[in-house]
């Protein structure tokens, strides 16, 4: 394209929200070079609490959460088995009661928690994850003590109590997980339940799982046998365990898949045991340095690969679907901001554009080992009546939902295929590995993807460190491979002034009871918002450039329809 019509572009942009700026980073997308579907790996999510399922502002995120995605929402819940007669819903705490025995040591099974909880994503077109876990007090080897009571600043394996052990009889376990299985399907139809997937666990080996790891694969074994006694159908994998960057994580997950292929299963005496997909988790770590929050999102990366090395090393497993079963910044959810400093990333952008630049990475993994990369469960829900911005990792905050979630919109509009994107880019995947994110060099960068009659480019501004924020930088864009037609683009920001919730709320004095007026204001800011007003360009040929501003920990989506 000629020099002028470049400016002119630019000037147009310019008087609708964009600017010009000297020097600006160069990227080049080009929408005629397919690398991969779009897969929706972000339409999961994850939490601790599952009574917190079905209350006000639980109720309010999930609806939330399904009417930003075009495919039905995955949702993973801890303690689906957990016993509590209370039925109390705390921090890292849930239960439903499910299971409970009479005084000769017979079942009884009442599901009207769970039912509640599942009810609640089916009539949002939402659809479990199911947890098979934890134990059941009545089925624990060590029942005593069994309830926990953490909070912020408590030591995190205070938590580990009687739920956690394996249990005392694997039959009776066997046939509870049969029986909800079977439940599941009567209540739900059996199209319906084949469309889940179960998984057996969390994170069993470290402390969420007080037995060895040949008790775990016994504890598998029997489940997945059960589940499949009930529906052939059904899906079931894991090991669900932690992060593969670190060595023994990596042999869990190694003798898991080798007892997998060609182990002695303990529930059938046959070979091996059924996996339908492989799950593991992958956490950043960020810290505090002279007061300032410094992320790592290449421990977070570290993990991906090596997770998919391992499994692109089995020929028999390599095209199972991969869950990325806990895909966050770091590892506490509950752990607040007040008691754990360095979670001050998580009310602002900062958590979003890491967002951002975090799921593009795991694409460009999955593409380098050639693995299926089904999805990667954010593990962020929200806490019902906490204070307001209390540094949670959650999406929403009384029921006020924070700029986070808007990354998640944006991908919810990105649909068809990934396109190549190029040009003067300071980051990838295997840069942030090695030395993360620092000095003066931003991760700049792009994800774009073509589909019938729209294409669209999220663009992000990413940092590992906190500050600097509202610092802006130039980008220009040249697309190529769009239709001569006339495109209409729109383009939607999350920054601080835009998308927004916690910043309006610092800038109304941090109120800890806002009133009503303040909580629709706080409503409405925490929306996707538009950096401009729609406008046309006529394209007359197929390659063009644009030019915009992104500021540090902004992210940013141009959507071009025709």
């Amino acid at each position: 394209m000629k020099f002028k019509q470049i400016i002119l572009f630019a000037l147009i942009l310019s008087s609708t929200g964009f600017s010009v700026a000297q020097e600006p980073v160069k990227i080049n997308i080009d929408f005629s070079s397919k690398i991969g579907e779009m897969k929706p790996i972000w339409a999961w999510w994850g939490y601790d609490e599952p009574n917190y399922t079905y209350m006000k502002d639980g109720q309010k995120l999930l609806t939330e959460i399904a009417a930003l995605s075009p495919v039905p929402v995955y949702v993973r819940a801890h303690s689906l088995l957990v016993t509590d007669e209370g039925l109390r819903a705390a921090l890292k705490w849930g239960s439903t009661n499910v299971y409970t025995e009479d005084d000769q040591g017979n079942p009884i099974y009442d599901w009207t928690v769970i039912d509640q909880i599942f009810d609640t994503y089916i009539q949002r077109g939402m659809k479990p994850f199911a947890q098979i876990g934890f134990m059941p007090k009545a089925l624990s080897s060590k029942p005593e003590p069994y309830r926990h009571f953490w909070k912020p600043g408590a030591k995190y394996e205070e938590i580990y109590r009687g739920w956690a052990y394996p249990p005392k009889d694997y039959e009776k376990w066997a046939e509870l997980v049969f029986q909800w299985v079977k439940h599941s399907v009567n209540r739900y139809g059996k199209e319906e339940v084949e469309s889940w997937y179960w998984e057996v666990w969390n994170e069993p080996n470290i402390g969420y799982w007080q037995g060895t790891t040949e008790e775990y694969i016994k504890l598998y074994d029997y489940a997945a046998d059960a589940v499949k006694r009930a529906l052939p159908t059904a899906r079931i994998g894991g090991p669900e365990g932690t992060g593969p960057g670190w060595d023994k994580a990596a042999e869990f997950l190694t003798t898991f898949l080798n007892h997998a292929r060609n182990g002695t299963n303990y529930a059938t005496g046959k070979k091996g045991t059924p996996l339908d997909f492989i799950t593991f988790h992958a956490k950043g770590s960020p810290k505090l340095v002279d007061s300032v929050v410094q992320m790592n999102m290449g421990a977070q990366l570290n993990d991906v690969e090596k997770g998919f090395e391992i499994v692109a090393s089995y020929p028999e497993f390599k095209n199972l679907p991969i869950i990325i079963g806990e895909s966050d910044p770091e590892g506490c959810a509950a752990c607040s901001e007040a008691d754990y400093p360095h979670n001050a990333y998580r009310n602002g952008t900062m958590y979003s554009s890491y967002t951002a630049a975090a799921f593009a990475r795991k694409f460009e993994l999955a593409d380098q080992y050639g693995v299926n990369l089904l999805g990667a469960v954010t593990w962020g829900f929200e806490f019902e009546n906490q204070a307001w911005y209390a540094g949670f990792r959650d999406m929403a905050t009384n029921g006020v939902e924070k700029p986070v979630l808007n990354v998640f919109r944006m991908f919810g509009m990105m649909s068809g295929q990934r396109v190549k994107v190029s040009g003067e880019l300071n980051h990838n995947h295997e840069s942030i590995i090695k030395n993360g994110v620092k000095g003066d060099k931003n991760d700049i960068n792009a994800l774009a993807a073509m589909d019938k009659n729209s294409a669209t480019v999220m663009l992000w501004n990413y940092h590992d460190i906190n500050e600097k924020m509202g610092e802006t930088s130039s980008v220009k864009l040249s697309l190529a491979g769009l239709p001569k037609n006339k495109l209409l683009v729109q383009h939607f920001s999350v920054d601080q002034e835009h998308s927004n919730s916690y910043n309006v709320w610092l800038n109304m004095g941090s109120p800890q009871n806002p009133t009503a007026s303040q909580i629709k204001e706080l409503e409405k800011a925490g929306q996707l918002k538009m950096a401009s007003s729609p406008f046309w360009i006529n394209a007359d040929q197929s390659e063009f450039d644009l030019q915009l501003d992104i500021e540090r920990q902004g992210v940013s989506l141009l959507k071009i329809s025709w």
